[in-house]
């Protein structure tokens, strides 16, 4: 029994259980709580420095590429060059995240990431970037998103209790939207319109280190190691084969990835260059659109972390990821910035209440010693079209128009997500109650 479940199944003497009266009264607000564990907050401030960073790159690579060269099928090229690299090192990072220290693959993989973005920086700043610099600067970023998004997905359970999952996940999906889609798009907007997207860059590199020496602070705890001899080859099939062998696992990955390649490449391509060529807005105003979402993402993370699990988690998982995808074809009539916003608002809500109901899934049935590789080809599976829609966008919404392809794109995707719903068997833990983590009895029996 390790040190957490000791600690679950001790009677409590001091301090008084959570609920009570006397429990500090910001501790009552659901998502809150993980805070209380030193190495979860130490990696919270990290990773929430880190995503601001993300959301200043979000506006300044678009608004960058734009000022290069005024065309979609430019930012689909810059954008292939960066899923890539990500996808193909996928099953690879979860490998190592599984092998080796999480808390190391972490702040190696913000070493990887701070280095790629700040070159892209000074080069912008020096006035002689040019695409071919951002292809592959931001391959690099990509291969190091490779490691730290399975590196992540894994060592969440090593930080709090598996009751506490839900609001831990809760929290990610709150710190996430606020500052990769609320406060970085608005800031990063800003600072490429009123200065220049090096300048972006350069202060997201800068959010790497801070990432970095937070991640540092944490107690060292290593992954789950192999003692067996297993080369890194039969461990990725392992992780293949555990996810062949669940349903409800192979069957929203696959959802994702055939959903995703319809809104990926609409959404992060043809937004920019829609509030550009036909509102006449700036890079102030791709990053008002995109803070949002973030917005939207807020509130419905926030009301996970007070209500929990819905009963019936995998409808409201699909249904979410449906919703938030179907919401692309009114961007076809939009003729206003705020109308956008409206759109990214719901669309952003809707995607971030399924993704805290995905990710405790995860967490919950997927065992700890394969959680990274399970991570990692969550991350691969779902994301593996996003380079073919980002390289098709361009030229699709040049042959039959921007409002065609958005229609499409939502139409398209969310319906091949509601037909995802009906593979059976994809709804079993709404009735064999896997889901539910036992009780605090439940756990001191068992041990």
């Amino acid at each position: 029994m390790d040190k957490m479940s000791e600690k679950l199944v001790t009677p409590p003497t001091t301090p008084p259980p959570q609920g009570t009266h006397s429990e500090p009264a910001l501790m009552r607000i659901g998502m809150i709580r993980p805070l209380r564990h030193r190495d979860f907050r130490y990696m919270w401030v990290g990773l929430t420095v880190s995503l601001f960073g993300d959301g200043l790159y979000l506006v300044a690579i678009a608004w960058q590429t734009y000022q290069i060269r005024n065309t979609a099928s430019a930012l689909g090229i810059v954008l292939t060059a960066w899923s890539l690299p990500m996808v193909l090192a996928l099953p690879f990072g979860g490998m190592v995240s599984d092998r080796f220290d999480r808390r190391k693959v972490l702040i190696a993989s913000d070493v990887i990431r701070g280095v790629a973005i700040t070159i892209m920086g000074v080069l912008s700043l020096s006035g002689i970037i040019e695409i071919w610099h951002l292809v592959i600067l931001a391959g690099f970023y990509g291969i190091g998103q490779a490691f730290f998004g399975p590196a992540f997905g894994a060592i969440v359970p090593d930080l709090v209790p598996q009751d506490e999952l839900v609001q831990a996940n809760a929290l990610d999906n709150f710190v996430r939207p606020m500052a990769e889609r609320f406060i970085g798009p608005a800031v990063g907007g800003l600072i490429a319109e009123f200065w220049s997207p090096g300048g972006a860059f350069v202060l997201d590199g800068f959010t790497f280190a801070v990432s970095a020496l937070m991640i540092m602070r944490m107690t060292h705890r290593p992954g789950a190691r192999r003692a067996d001899g297993s080369t890194a080859w039969s461990e990725v099939k392992e992780g293949f084969a555990f996810v062949r062998s669940k349903t409800w696992l192979w069957a929203t990955l696959a959802c994702a990835s055939v959903s995703l390649l319809f809104v990926f490449g609409p959404f992060e391509l043809l937004v920019p260059l829609l509030i550009k060529n036909r509102l006449g807005g700036g890079a102030d105003d791709v990053g008002y659109v995109f803070a949002a979402s973030g917005a939207g993402a807020l509130l419905a993370a926030f009301l996970m972390g007070q209500y929990g699990m819905p009963k019936r988690h995998i409808v409201f998982l699909y249904v979410g990821l449906a919703l938030g995808i179907f919401l692309m074809w009114p961007y076809a009539f939009v003729t206003a910035t705020w109308q956008a916003a409206v759109i990214e608002f719901f669309a952003w809500g809707a995607w971030s209440a399924s993704l805290v109901v995905w990710t405790t899934l995860m967490h919950r049935l997927v065992p700890r010693e394969l959680l990274g590789r399970v991570t990692s080809l969550d991350w691969m599976v779902s994301i593996s079209l996003t380079p073919i829609s980002y390289a098709l966008t361009g030229p699709i919404s040049d042959s039959i128009g921007l409002d065609a392809t958005f229609i499409w794109s939502g139409v398209l995707g969310g319906g091949l997500c509601i037909a995802f719903l009906f593979v059976p068997g994809v709804r079993a833990s709404e009735r064999d109650g896997s889901i539910h983590p036992p009780t605090v009895g439940q756990r001191a029996g068992g041990n």
